[in-house]
């Protein structure tokens, strides 16, 4: 990472003592390895938004305004791209325009501004994906009298039945990101992958208008009965459910109370206590928002609370205890050991508590590599961990 008059920091910590910034960035260089964003344009808006703080600008506006400012300039080189006919070059900038106006919306507080660069951000997603990966196929997932968006991904040079990967997101991601950097991953490894954007998450939130629930049970077993009734494709006996970040709090209740998935990811373990962290984030917000991570909108808005009083109520809900014990499928924890969203020490309680006898915790260090919240600073090594311990655990 080019550091121009000390304005930036490391590769993991673009933005010395702003963890608000330095998360959000590190999120977006997470897509890297994947060709979804340039390493180059993440360094200028680095500096165009270190030179605008230190002038006083109101950290939230320069985030939204620059990272918007660079997906425009990307969306009209796609635009061009694609009026020329270069159709392959027109993707990789609409995927770029995507991630990037994606990550301008973060810190807008919901109404229609964030519903207007989120629907740029899903235009050159789309427009992305339908280029660079036309093997990607949106779907749509029967969920009460609505459905969930998603994406399916055959796996390569498979015939017959295949094994399947169901993905649930974080509170601040979406199913564009993990379709790209996990799902093609487990196509070429001979894998089915629906990535779904879950209550309270991505398209289905702001699209559907579905918030999350502390019992997502029901939605892993609405994509189940999805994989059962419309996917003939699928091997019903080897289907595993992962979810990051936030998802690692999702995926084992699923796991726990839905019995037909046969094995289970935390691709980064989150709080046992639900409602102290979001204590903690509060607390921080109100003293400082360069401390926190988040937003002091954001799990309102998720779980759809009318305020953030309520939403603190609703925390409580959200337990994995008497459900984590009841898991029965074989369990892989990963976790990062400088992990600044959730210590590392939340995945050594999930692990404790998860009743499987079938089961693993992967800690990365720092020498490792990957120690960071969901080994957002090495991607490809969490992917291939998390893949070849499917294989050897689940599909066998």
């Amino acid at each position: 990472m080019t550091q121009q008059q000390g304005s930036c920091g490391t590769w993991v910590e673009h933005f010395p003592g702003n963890l608000r910034w330095s998360n959000a960035t590190q999120i977006i260089k997470g897509m890297t390895p994947f060709g979804a964003v340039s390493m180059e344009q993440i360094d200028r808006v680095g500096q165009r938004m270190q030179a605008r703080l230190r002038a006083g600008d109101d950290q939230d506006t320069v985030w939204r305004e620059e990272w918007c400012r660079m997906a425009e300039w990307n969306e009209k080189q796609a635009d061009k791209a694609a009026a020329e006919g270069r159709q392959m070059t027109a993707g990789n900038f609409y995927l770029r325009a995507g991630n990037y106006y994606y990550s301008g919306e973060r810190f807008v507080p919901p109404g229609e501004e964030k519903m207007a660069i989120y629907r740029k951000a899903l235009r050159c997603y789309r427009a992305g994906i339908e280029r660079r990966y036309p093997q990607i196929g949106r779907v749509d997932v029967p969920y009460e009298k609505s459905a969930l968006c998603a994406y399916f991904l055959k796996a390569e040079g498979v015939t017959g039945k295949a094994p399947t990967l169901v993905i649930f997101n974080g509170m601040d991601n979406c199913k564009e990101m993990n379709v790209i950097f996990a799902g093609l991953e487990f196509s070429r490894r001979g894998m089915h992958v629906l990535a779904v954007d879950g209550p309270g998450q991505g398209e289905t939130l702001r699209m559907n208008k579905i918030a999350s629930r502390p019992d997502y049970e029901v939605a892993g077993t609405a994509v189940f009965d999805y994989l059962v009734n419309s996917r003939p494709e699928v091997d019903l006996k080897r289907v595993t459910v992962m979810g990051y970040s936030f998802g690692g709090y999702l995926a084992p209740r699923i796991a726990g109370l839905e019995k037909r998935y046969a094995g289970c990811v935390a691709f980064g373990a989150m709080h046992w206590d639900l409602h102290g962290w979001q204590r903690e984030i509060k607390q921080k917000l109100a003293k400082d928002a360069k401390t926190s991570f988040s937003s002091v909108f954001q799990f309102r808005w998720v779980v759809g609370a009318p305020d953030n009083d309520t939403a603190m109520e609703w925390a409580k809900k959200f337990t994995l205890e008497g459900v984590a014990d009841k898991i029965e499928c074989p369990v892989l924890v990963m976790h990062g050991e400088n992990d600044r969203i959730v210590p590392v020490e939340e995945a050594r309680t999930l692990y404790e508590r998860i009743g499987s006898r079938k089961k693993t915790l992967k800690i990365y260090t720092r020498e490792d590599g990957g120690a960071e919240h969901c080994q957002v600073d090495d991607r490809p090594m969490g992917v291939d961990y998390m893949a070849d311990w499917i294989e050897a655990n689940v599909n066998r």
